[in-house]
């Protein structure tokens, strides 16, 4: 044990400390549940503070560089390989999203084996990390991209004989990159992580980068099968014609893992989102009461039936007009396309103004709603809005475009008025929605009123110990066991105010408009092609690069939003 006079000059030395409150031994026993087990939690806020703060600091530094340079070459690659005059194979981009997939998948199996299971290694997790739905999404979307990749070795093994053998490689080791990504994800997403920082931030980073890597491949691939771009039709005219022709009569079944691109792409974001609060996660010490005494928001309609009743027969409707969309567009006969057209504007225009109607009705709420706002630093909220926000550009980006395309060229007809109509309706929406999740999100959850467990002192007893009775404990006179009446606890009130009750019909309806607003170009609604006004506007050396990449991110804002949405009706 140091000396009294030693203790003094030594805390002297570090100006950020804390004082930490060191609980008896006596006391501790009688400490119960979950405070015994707070109190056996050992510390690590006592000095340091700068020197920790530097350490973090300089491991994200090393991880971000690293990253960096990783995503850059990918972009490289990626993107010289879509064009078919830059000599970049897509055997030599799959070549290194392979060794990619294998340094990530090794860290990942190594981190599970080692780092998460030495001493103090997590000492403290993010409640807020990871939550029970966000990990059943990946896990579904997850699924999807197995089959995807089941689908795609299919498909390679008739191609055996003309194409390169990487293209069974990468769909196998891909599978297996998501079995344990998945694995790791569902049961590590909350570490924070307290050794070998430098390690496990650029494992993340390795884990984030891999991740954005495939949704950019991904996405690549998919644009290039959706859209007749000129520079490719050519080159598929040349491969049809070629004999590299598939060896089994079953190609044409396991080529519809074009259909599950979509899932695949939701896959991987969710997990860069996930490895990104990983990441900031390292070396953070969280106080853990914070997260343990406050309950868990419980997935409950409680008579809701409004919002998703109305959300339900909205996607009905959106899937059903998706449906003739997709049919009728592909049509010669132009009159028939140009209704198909019709459609999916009314369609979408009527969708988006009942969402914003929604959303302002449910900002109007909050203005009467008096629930504190969340302080406090948290990495999952930051990342949320930054992404709710940047993810929204790709949609105002197309609707802009679009706009100044019918503007400037004059609005010729039914179809030209509709598509303008649905372009600024649109960006209102886009705004309201995002004030309305963010400001949601932002918000201190209701919290249902429990009948407290009535504590009573005995004042004989402490008169005889010469001690007060304890503060916020009642006192009660001593009684023959007669008269003692023991009180029943009354149930709780599970009824909804009119607010919680107006916020959970919004949420609910909003929800199921993201998902038929993703559904649609997710899973290849295109009228930014099909309509020529734009195409002949900015021409298709600029519309087609500016629609191949706004559009990525305008369907994950609709999927991202779903999931944002969902919190808030947990919150609410």
């Amino acid at each position: 044990m140091p000396s009294e006079s030693f203790l003094p000059a030594e805390i002297a030395k570090h100006r950020d400390f804390r004082i930490i409150e060191v609980t008896e031994p006596s006391k501790m026993m009688a400490m119960g549940g979950e405070e015994a087990k707070d109190s056996h939690r050992p510390s690590i806020a006592v000095g340091g503070g700068n020197g920790r703060a530097k350490g973090r600091r300089r491991a994200w530094l090393l991880s971000g560089v690293a990253s960096a340079n990783v995503l850059i070459l990918a972009s490289a690659l990626v993107s010289g390989s879509a064009f078919s005059d830059v000599n970049i194979t897509p055997a030599a981009v799959q070549v290194f999203l392979t060794v990619l997939l294998l340094l990530t998948t090794a860290w990942m199996v190594f981190y599970t084996a080692c780092t998460a299971r030495g001493d103090g290694a997590v000492l403290y997790k993010d409640g807020h990390a990871g939550p029970i739905w966000l990990r059943a999404g990946l896990v579904l979307f997850g699924v999807f991209s197995l089959v995807m990749d089941v689908f795609k070795i299919a498909s390679s093994t008739g191609y055996m004989h003309c194409d390169s053998a990487v293209t069974i490689v990468f769909p196998a080791v891909q599978a297996v990159f998501i079995l344990v990504q998945t694995y790791f994800l569902w049961f590590h997403a909350k570490d924070c992580v307290q050794v070998q920082r430098n390690i496990t931030c650029c494992g993340l980073m390795l884990t984030l980068s891999t991740n954005l890597i495939l949704w950019m491949a991904t996405v690549t691939e998919e644009s290039l099968h959706q859209t007749n771009i000129p520079d490719n039709t050519t080159e598929r005219a040349a491969e049809e014609d070629s004999d590299c022709r598939c060896s089994h009569s079953a190609c044409e079944i396991f080529e519809a893992y074009y259909y599950l691109y979509p899932l695949n792409i939701e896959y991987s974001l969710f997990a860069s989102a996930m490895a990104y609060v990983m990441w900031r996660n390292v070396g953070r010490l969280v106080d853990e009461r914070d997260h343990h005494h406050q309950p868990h928001p419980r997935f409950r309609f409680q008579g809701v039936l409004a919002g998703p009743g109305a959300g339900l027969v909205m996607l009905v409707a959106g899937l059903a007009t998706f449906v003739v969309y997709e049919v009728d567009v592909q049509s010669s006969h132009a009159p028939t396309k140009r209704a198909a057209l019709n459609m999916h504007y009314t369609m979408n225009t009527t969708a988006v103004c009942l969402m914003s109607v929604c959303s302002l009705a449910g900002l109007a709420v909050y203005r009467l709603d008096k629930r504190g706002h969340v302080s406090g630093k948290n990495p999952t909220r930051r990342l949320d809005v930054a992404l709710l926000l940047g993810a929204s550009l790709g949609q105002m980006v197309i609707c802009y475009f679009t706009t100044v395309a019918v503007a400037a060229s004059g609005v010729a007809g039914v179809t030209d008025a509709l598509d303008l109509a649905c372009s600024l309706v649109t960006l209102l929406q886009l705004c309201l929605q995002n004030f309305f999740i963010i400001e949601g999100l932002h918000r201190e959850p209701f919290h249902e009123a429990a009948a407290p467990a009535a504590v009573f002192a005995n004042p004989q007893a402490h008169a005889l110990e010469g001690t007060p009775p304890p503060a916020g404990v009642a006192v009660m006179e001593t009684k023959p066991p007669s008269e003692v009446t023991v009180a029943t606890p009354s149930p709780p009130n599970l009824s909804l105010s009119w607010k919680r009750w107006a916020l959970k019909e919004i949420c609910a309806f909003l929800l199921l408009g993201n998902v038929i607003l993703w559904i649609m170009p997710a899973f290849g609604a295109r009228p930014q092609f099909d309509n020529p006004i734009a195409l002949n506007f900015y021409k298709s050396t600029m519309w087609v690069p500016v629609v191949n990449i706004a559009l990525p991110f305008a369907i994950f804002y609709r999927m991202h939003s779903v999931a944002s949405l969902f919190e808030v009706f947990l919150i609410s």
